[in-house]
């Protein structure tokens, strides 16, 4: 499977990244054995060194995480200053990030795909309007959506304009203090100090979702890394190089993997070609099925869930998946150039951010008719 992908890549030498997309997004679950599994690394896979000195235990605790010491890091040879972390979360820990996603991130003002097309008092509380809805959702394909199912992306901090790919200093808004926490001790370990977590776009995707093949490059300072936190079912990620040209690995992403991309891998292509039931054959992954313990440490981001509040993610989560991408937009002291203060929020995405279900692209703004 592995030597069939790479040929098919090379074949033609134009846009190997695309023709791979398709492959991938086609091929049947059990046809897969050419993913990269982190769970069973080899090849081109080889451990990496954090920072481990830099992020306390007590620290680590706090954000849910197990002590640096513990995590197990890989690297790619080939692309430098990419990380994989192997879900480095507590038991728990991550029902906390999946609620927060859902039910508080949702919130206004941080903005969503529905703003685009639906009235403000309408998407003032997804939350709320969907939970008695999910709780009681079967499996039939026919019953209709609730509007936390129909969400594709919300966006924190800086709001990213879909249309003018770019962040502006007038379209923000206060950035989440428990995920910026998060972030900041999962970039110290890997050897960013000082990270500012300012803008985040949270990606809502189902069996049926992908992400077209994109480069993330509006932020104004580059040197400092992407984090990418996944929660719910797996996926299969397609990191590629600074040219469509060149044909990407493939490698699964399980609940509770994080990505980090830095240096040389900061500004490479990368895609989400397709979403997969977790490997155990489960509703949901095991990761998923530990409650948060009673005794959480002092100063704690992790707030305890009601059993109530995590059915419904759990009801959700066994078809979907969340993603948390999280960005520093500016550099210590760096300002917005003046001719980016043009306030266009609320533009459909353009082609790099798609979602596609079914086989067909659709613009974010028509997907919760779908």
């Amino acid at each position: 499977m592995a030597a069939a992908a790479a040929a098919l890549g090379r074949e033609g030498g134009e846009d190997a990244f695309r023709r791979l997309f398709r492959f991938y997004r086609r091929r049947d679950a059990s046809e897969l054995r050419g993913v990269l599994d982190f769970s069973a690394p080899g090849g081109q896979v080889f451990r990496s060194h954090l920072s481990i000195s830099s992020v306390s235990d007590q620290d680590a605790s706090r954000a849910g995480l197990q002590p640096v010491s513990r995590w197990k890091a890989y690297g790619l040879n080939g692309y430098p200053g990419f990380i994989f972390i192997r879900n480095p979360f507590l038991p728990g820990c991550q029902r906390h990030w999946v609620k927060q996603c859902l039910k508080l991130y949702t919130q206004k003002p941080n903005v969503c795909n529905l703003d685009l097309h639906m009235a403000p008092e309408k998407t003032i509380d997804l939350w709320g309007q969907s939970k008695e809805q999910l709780r009681r959702k079967g499996s039939s394909k026919c019953e209709p959506r609730s509007l936390l199912e129909k969400l594709r992306w919300v966006t924190l901090g800086y709001h990213y304009n879909w249309d003018t790919k770019k962040y502006t200093p007038n379209h923000h808004t206060p950035f989440p203090s428990d995920l910026a926490f998060l972030s900041e001790q999962v970039a110290a370990a890997c050897g960013f100090q000082g990270f500012q977590a300012q803008a985040g776009i949270l990606n809502y995707y189902h069996f049926d979702s992908s992400l077209g093949i994109h480069v993330d490059e509006s932020e104004l300072d580059h040197s400092r890394p992407l984090l990418s936190f996944s929660f719910g079912q797996s996926s299969i990620f397609l990191l590629g190089g600074l040219k469509r040209e060149e044909a990407p690995t493939a490698m699964f992403m399980h609940s509770g993997d994080i990505m980090v991309m830095s240096g040389f891998s900061r500004l490479l292509h990368h895609a989400v070609p397709r979403v997969l039931p977790n490997p155990e054959g489960t509703a949901l992954p095991s990761c998923l099925d530990q409650a948060l313990p009673s005794d959480l440490p002092a100063g704690s981001v992790i707030e305890q869930s009601s059993e109530e509040d995590w059915q419904v993610c759990a009801k959700y989560l066994q078809s979907s998946r969340i993603n948390m991408t999280i960005r520093q937009v500016l550099a210590e002291g760096q300002n917005f150039p003046e001719e980016s203060g043009t306030d266009l929020k609320g533009q459909a995405p353009s082609e790099d951010g798609y979602h596609q279900e079914n086989g067909r692209a659709k613009r974010h703004k028509a997907n919760t008719d779908s």
